[in-house]
């Protein structure tokens, strides 16, 4: 009986070795077979990330090319509403009296523009007074157009910002912001009984046509172009103070984030005769001919700036990622001052 046991474990031993041997892998084959596994996918990976990062950066430029474009684009619609174009005499200059190389550089922002602006990080690149429609502002009073509202035209002074600081909300490049003070409407003289002088605050010579929602911005002063110690429109817009009563309090609208920041250098770009250049950065200049109330408008981007935190100057290697556009654009109106 005994022997009759150890034959049958003696099988039932045999069979447990054999079907090992056939429905399993040694320990060598696992190593071998993740071995071929990692010299196949390592390869296949690699291509994948390449593959995506390619694509992000990519899709950074693609991002930039549009912004520069469409913030171009806006630039020139609001310049073509233009009377009169500040040249980079009048931005640099912090005198307002004259001769002419008075300015207007402390009589508009960046205090106000922006959290933290001052003279070096907010510079004032483009300045222009403008005409600035308004849709049913007046209210017509002839009897068979009674409740009927009219369309009018308000002076505006518009200016462009070139910002870069060390602000966390936005990108580490630079940013251009837009910063605007609008007239009131002004009622009919005469006509207007119900209103009375002085009805806006810091304004008490004039009367406008409601004091909520037609009263002039804060700061807000029109140009005066019968300056008598003013000699020439220049001087005359040059010499254009804010109100002093009501300072401002308006703040600056970001129009594009990721900005070229790389500086200009002592070799500014050249402007076309009788043309001056504005702006210290490459990402957004300008060359402004006043007598013809035209601005050449050039804006570059940075794409570098988002895909990194740092090491995204421009340089002759990566100017791809550094986006283009530039615009002339002349204004459909125009200032006479004898």
């Amino acid at each position: 009986m005994k022997n009759v046991l150890k034959f049958l474990l003696s099988i039932q031993l045999k069979r447990s070795k054999f079907v090992q041997q056939v429905n399993g892998f040694t320990l060598i084959e696992l190593l071998i077979g993740l071995l071929l596994a990692f010299l196949v996918l390592t390869p296949l990976l690699a291509f994948m990330v390449n593959i995506l990062s390619t694509d992000q950066k990519e899709q950074a430029k693609a991002n930039s090319e549009q912004e520069i474009q469409t913030a171009v684009d806006y630039i020139a619609n609001d310049l073509q509403q233009a009377v009169y174009i500040y040249d980079t005499n009048a931005l640099t200059k912090t005198s307002n009296t004259v001769p002419a190389s008075s300015g207007i550089k402390d009589q508009i922002p960046p205090s106000n523009i922006a959290t933290g602006c001052n003279s070096s990080t907010c510079q004032p690149i483009l300045v222009f007074w403008k005409r600035k429609f308004l849709t049913g502002a007046i209210t017509l009073s002839i009897s068979t157009t009674t409740n009927k509202k009219d369309d009018t035209f308000v002076y505006s002074l518009v200016a462009y910002y070139l910002i870069k600081d060390s602000s966390t909300t936005w990108s580490k490049a630079a940013r251009i912001a837009r910063f605007e003070i609008s007239d009131g409407v002004l009622a009919a003289s005469g006509t207007d009984s119900t209103v009375t002088t002085g009805n806006c605050t810091g304004y008490p010579n004039d009367k406008y046509i409601d004091n909520t929602s037609h009263c002039p911005d804060a700061g807000f002063q029109r140009f005066n172009l019968n300056l008598a110690s003013a000699a020439g429109l220049t001087q005359k817009m040059n010499s254009w103070t804010a109100t002093a009563s009501t300072p401002y309090t308006q703040q600056a609208s970001v129009l594009i984030d990721y900005v070229d920041q790389t500086s200009i250098g002592s070799t500014p770009p050249t402007c076309p005769t009788g043309t001056l250049s504005s702006g210290s950065y490459m990402g957004f200049y300008t060359c402004v001919d006043v007598a013809n109330t035209t601005a050449q408008v050039f804006l570059r981007g940075n794409a570098l700036a988002r895909l990194q935190t740092s090491n995204f100057d421009y340089s002759s290697t990566n100017q791809t990622y550094f986006p283009t556009a530039n615009v002339r654009v002349q204004g459909h109106g125009y200032l006479f001052s004898k």
